[in-house]
């Protein structure tokens, strides 16, 4: 079984159609343990909170994806932990402290995570750790 660690951008994908959508859902096969850090749903809820806010969508719709989201088999785990790490990731490349705590979660885990998060991919390209960062489109 492959493990990796999901992010949000990812992860939205699963119940909302977009960009990158059919690749990301490749993730939620039994093939996959999928990990993410204990905010995960509040940065999902957030997500959904905005598409309701910009009229992309209905609080009864998001609440029915946050249920869906909610429902899967995913392995929580705590942010706490891992925050020495993600401050000196984000600290060397710049990046917000809450997607490096992904990263550090792919780290301790020995897998890659999975990010839509085009510039965060970016800026990670030439850093030893961009080993463990996966382009969505790449998903084997």
């Amino acid at each position: 079984m492959t493990q990796f660690v999901a992010d949000a951008s990812v992860a939205i994908k699963w119940v909302l159609p977009e960009i990158h959508s059919d690749v990301a859902l490749l993730l939620l096969s039994d093939d996959c343990t999928l990990l993410v850090p204990d905010f995960f749903f509040p940065e999902i809820g957030n997500i959904l909170w905005k598409r309701i806010r910009r009229g992309e969508t209905t609080l009864e719709n998001a609440q029915e994806d946050l249920a869906a989201l909610m429902a899967l088999p995913l392995q929580i785990h705590p942010s706490f932990p891992l925050m020495p790490q993600a401050l000196d990731i984000a600290a060397r490349t710049e990046q917000a402290v809450y997607d490096c705590v992904y990263l550090a979660l792919a780290v301790t885990n020995g897998c890659q995570m999975v990010t839509a998060d085009l510039r965060f991919f970016n800026a990670l390209q030439g850093d030893p750790l961009a080993a463990h960062l996966l382009w969505v489109e790449n998903l084997p």
